[in-house]
């Protein structure tokens, strides 16, 4: 083990197993670190790999690369990650045998965010609206009385509201969503297109056949002319390989998500970090 509290570049060779998982955190005054995590830990003693100041992939390959044999890095499987491409190149550094598969939630997010990125602009183009037409009003000396739509919502509301139903498919939706999102489609039949992208999308993941699956959504969307969802598709298109492995042992980085959340309610149960130092070690003494 090497522990440079200079440097907080803490590395655990002994720690390092098949089945690993990568991302970074905002652990100490907002201050990002890249966690690597032994799955099979299950959370427990042995679960940090690595745990080191920065996200800069050369730093962080060298750290590792440097501490743990190049006999144990080959015996690695499998690295779950997001598709950040420092990330992306940490692991072919510090695992070149293992199978790099990006995390499902990630994946699906890209998409997601194009179908958000959409309902945003018309929000903020209602906002504009809106303002211009209060000024008016006021000039005009008349009172500004915004139209009002059947569910009770405004323009401005109902784009505001619409936000986390979008992210859920439609047998999820509550009886108001289900109104509200009917109002949303008609007014706005561009995020109804871009809506049933996303949730083509996530079918993919739903059968083996993937690359058929994934390769028809791709193509799908280059056609589609919705800027936000071609940018996604061009995404998807180059890290193919990475989406696709997920179908092999269906892995993801939920392991590693749910370690961020122990180490905030570490964080909470100490009432904040004073003593960097102090606060490493008894991370260590539990996870590592």
């Amino acid at each position: 083990m090497k522990q440079s509290y200079k440097n907080e570049s803490f590395v655990f060779p002994e720690n390092f197993g098949p089945n690993m998982a990568i991302d970074e955190t905002g652990l100490v005054n907002g201050e990002l670190y890249t966690i690597v995590l032994n799955k099979d830990a299950r959370g427990r003693k042995g679960s940090i790999a690595a745990m080191i100041k920065g996200t800069k992939g050369k730093e962080i390959a060298n750290a590792i690369t440097e501490e743990v044999p190049f006999s144990t890095r080959m015996k690695i499987k499998e690295i779950t990650l997001d598709m950040a491409n420092n990330m992306d190149w940490i692991t072919r550094q510090i695992a070149p045998n293992a199978i790099r598969t990006y995390d499902r939630f990630h994946v699906q997010q890209v998409v997601s965010d194009a179908v958000q990125t959409i309902r945003i602009h018309y929000r903020w183009e209602a906002i504009d609206q809106e303002n211009e037409a209060v000024a008016k009003a006021k000039e005009l000396g008349v009172k500004y009385s915004p139209k009002i739509f059947s569910n009770g919502d405004t323009k401005k509301q109902l784009l505001a509201r619409s936000k986390h139903f979008l992210f859920k498919s439609q047998d999820k939706w509550t009886d108001t969503q289900k109104t509200r999102a009917k109002i949303l489609f008609a007014q706005y039949p561009l995020i109804a297109k871009a809506y049933k992208f996303y949730i083509n999308f996530r079918n993919c993941y739903r059968y083996n056949n993937s690359r058929n699956n994934f390769s028809s959504w791709i193509k799908s969307a280059y056609k589609s002319g919705i800027k936000e969802i071609v940018s996604a598709a061009s995404t998807i298109e180059r890290h193919l390989t990475g989406i696709e492995n997920y179908f092999i042992n269906r892995a993801s980085n939920a392991a590693i998500e749910g370690f961020h959340a122990k180490l905030k309610l570490f964080r909470q149960r100490i009432r904040g970090i004073k003593d960097k130092d102090f606060f490493f070690f008894r991370i260590f003494q539990y996870y590592a």
